[in-house]
């Protein structure tokens, strides 16, 4: 009898020892600071109607991004030159503080009196609502020995390698489109039109340029060589004059490999 009460006194210090040592938590529960409707953003143009903007996010708690048709900007305000006449809608994507959320913006653009980067310029041409047409380089007086380089396999992973031709296509196998075309343009919007032959009815989508980046995303379309394009429609860009464009894919589709596409204006 002895032994049992000296092992139970034996346990129930064992108990209070290892209860001792529980940690104490303190829950914490994420919290709205306010509500989408609460959320406030603000657009401001240097002058009335004009192109240069800022959009900002000024309401206090709230962390996000910015998606102003140009590219994202991870910061609550942002200041560019936009190259686009007409309605823009910008959308701002952030956390309440318990859930997501996204709010947009409109701003009109009734002129373009801020000058735009020269890329713009180079892409769509100086009349930019009428905009540029686009054709392979065929007589492209750079070649590899085999012909002119237009449409090329090129090593993956490396534009500084972009014109280094693993194997020149273009000579011997063109795509299907090798005679077409694709025209940009800024009326309205960022419109572009691919064109399978030069008479042929366009596929018609948008596009990006990302000047920052050097990137130039087709969507809801087709690059010209879309044979070895990525579903993606994300191009890097190697060179852009008025009289040149060279595009790169670090890791095309077809054969996972870089491929190089080079047009000049129609």
């Amino acid at each position: 009898m002895k032994n049992i009460k000296i092992m139970y006194l034996l346990f129930a210090s064992f108990m209070l020892i290892f209860s001792a040592c529980d940690p104490i938590v303190e829950e914490e529960h994420l919290s709205d600071t306010t509500d989408v409707a609460g959320v406030k953003l603000v657009a401001t143009q240097s002058t009335p109607g004009g192109n240069e903007i800022t959009i900002s996010m000024v309401s206090p708690g709230i962390t996000g991004y910015w998606d102003y048709n140009l590219g994202l900007a991870l910061t609550n305000e942002k200041k560019f030159i936009y190259p686009i006449p007409g309605k823009a809608t910008f959308k701002y994507t952030g956390t309440l503080g318990s859930q997501f959320f996204s709010k947009t913006i409109d701003v009109q653009v009734d002129k373009l009196d801020h000058a735009l980067d020269q890329d713009w310029y180079d892409l769509v041409g100086t009349n930019t609502s009428a905009g540029k047409t686009w054709v392979f380089y065929k007589d492209n007086p750079q070649t590899n020995g085999d012909g002119p380089l237009w449409w090329f396999m090129s090593p993956p992973n490396d534009p500084s390698t972009a014109m280094n031709a693993w194997w020149n296509a273009g000579i011997c196998c063109g795509p299907s489109d090798q005679n077409g075309k694709m025209h940009f343009d800024l009326n309205g919007a960022a419109n572009y039109n691919h064109y399978e032959t030069l008479t042929a009815t366009p596929t018609k989508g948008s596009f990006v340029l990302d000047v920052a980046n050097k990137k130039l995303i087709i969507k809801n379309s087709k690059m010209l060589g879309y044979a070895a394009g990525n579903k993606d429609g994300v191009y890097t860009i190697i060179e852009l004059t008025s009289t040149k464009m060279v595009l790169y894919l670090n890791n095309n589709e077809a054969n996972s490999t870089g491929w190089t596409f080079v047009f000049k204006p129609q």
